[in-house]
């Protein structure tokens, strides 16, 4: 339990892994699960969101922080020279679908009242509080458009695409290149983090790098300024549109992303925001599931009573239905709404980067191997006979890994706060 971190729910393997000399055949290890207690290796579940697993929830917060860290100032084979490229921290919205109720202000106040076609307030005057249930949820529940909502969720990866190609043609375009001939001369790196407001709808929190054709080991071009950056992330995302098939029942809708567009440069000189707290605040929402920010849950559902009975708001009940519906139209069937009702349609992963952003989470967990001892043996083969035999705990074993889980987040703790006092 201590090996795995304390995990929650582990999955337990039966098998060997033998390592042989490549040229003589002399085994030089084995290992067999014969040895081990109950003849089974237990192996961390991985699972990054924290109401699953939080010791796994917490090693995969770390690992994000650095592979976003690594594309903002360099390290883990990254130059430190990334630093003085022009980079952006970019978040981009969701539409309105229908007026909700709001917080820490006075919600929506109306000087001549009025009502709906639903004979319901169009404005409210009170102020909630941040965490009141209220807020996030429409005025209007009839005038809310939740068939938009679901199909945007449903394409926002590929309003993600679009939006990154436009950024290319902008900048092509902006200087007099031939849009095919971008690659020639600069590329735009990203990691971007997908996270559900309060209203359940997603919006994305991105960080944005132009560096030279070879990726993060090559200069920009002497054009790849800031603030050309600047005006071609707002160009493309004013000017995305991805345009839904055509249904005798919905119609076709024509979605784009929201009017709050915030673009913040990243600069190396320390002015503007810190690389290390963009990086922190892309890892802690990477460990968020659905069901803890209240907009859907974190496994899937398979019948309409699993929707009828799930601990959620009315709200997020309603997208999660008209998921279900859609999913039964003939012209959804690609999107697979059914599936991914749980999550209100969106079927994207929560952290995306480009290949040449940074380091990868393979190379992270391999590099924590070897730092642990566990290396590769050169001119070595090896031979691996694994299989799955179950996962879990025991009510009895569950309890001693939430033991184990807190004295290592205690320990963690007491070393972070010991080097901040050297410091």
């Amino acid at each position: 339990m201590t090996a795995t971190g304390g995990c929650s729910h582990p999955v337990h393997l039966s098998g060997s892994t033998t390592t042989l000399d490549a040229e003589t055949g002399e085994i030089l290890h084995h290992y067999d699960t014969r040895t081990e207690p109950g003849e089974r290796l237990s192996v961390r579940c991985r699972n990054r969101r924290a109401t699953i697993c939080a010791p796994c929830s917490r090693l995969h917060a770390g690992d994000t922080f650095h592979l976003v860290r690594a594309g903002l100032i360099g390290g883990k084979n990254v130059p430190a020279t990334v630093c003085n490229r022009p980079r952006l921290f970019v978040t981009l919205t969701a539409p309105s679908f229908g007026p909700v109720h709001r917080a820490e202000e006075r919600c929506r106040p109306r000087r001549d009242g009025g009502t709906c076609e639903h004979g319901r307030p169009l404005g409210c005057a009170a102020v909630h509080a941040p965490g009141s249930p209220i807020v996030g949820q429409p005025l209007c529940v009839d005038c809310y458009d939740y068939t938009a909502h679901v199909l945007w969720h449903a394409h926002a990866g590929k309003l993600w695409d679009r939006f990154v190609i436009g950024v290319r043609r902008q900048l092509a375009s902006s200087v007099g290149l031939v849009q095919s001939r971008f690659p020639d001369h600069a590329r735009l790196s990203f990691a971007r983090v997908a996270e559900y407001q309060r209203r359940a709808a997603v919006h994305v929190h991105a960080v944005v790098r132009l560096d030279g054709p070879a990726g993060p080991n090559d200069e920009p071009p002497v054009w790849g300024a800031a603030d050309r950056l600047i005006d071609a992330v707002y160009a493309s995302a004013r000017r995305v549109l991805v345009r839904t098939p055509y249904s005798s029942a919905v119609g076709e809708l024509a979605l784009r992303w929201g009017d709050q567009i915030d673009i913040r440069p990243l600069r190396a000189d320390g002015t503007g925001p810190n690389d290390d707290a963009v990086a922190a605040y892309v890892a802690k929402y990477v460990t968020k599931g659905a069901s803890e920010t209240g907009a859907g849950l974190d496994h899937k559902v398979t019948t309409w009573e699993d929707i009828d009975t799930a601990p959620v708001s009315k709200h997020v009940r309603t997208l999660m239905r008209t998921s279900w519906r859609l999913g039964g139209l003939p012209e959804c069937e690609p999107l697979h709404l059914r599936t991914w009702a749980h999550t209100l349609g969106y079927r994207g992963h929560i952290l995306t980067k480009s290949r040449a952003y940074s380091t990868t989470y393979a190379a992270l967990r391999a590099e924590r191997a070897q730092h642990v001892g566990l290396v590769e043996i050169p001119d070595a083969v090896t031979e691996r006979d694994w299989r799955y035999v179950g996962s879990g705990h025991t009510p009895g074993a569950a309890f001693i890994a939430a033991g184990v889980a807190e004295d290592i987040a205690t320990n963690r703790e007491i070393a972070r706060e010991e080097r901040e006092v050297r410091r």
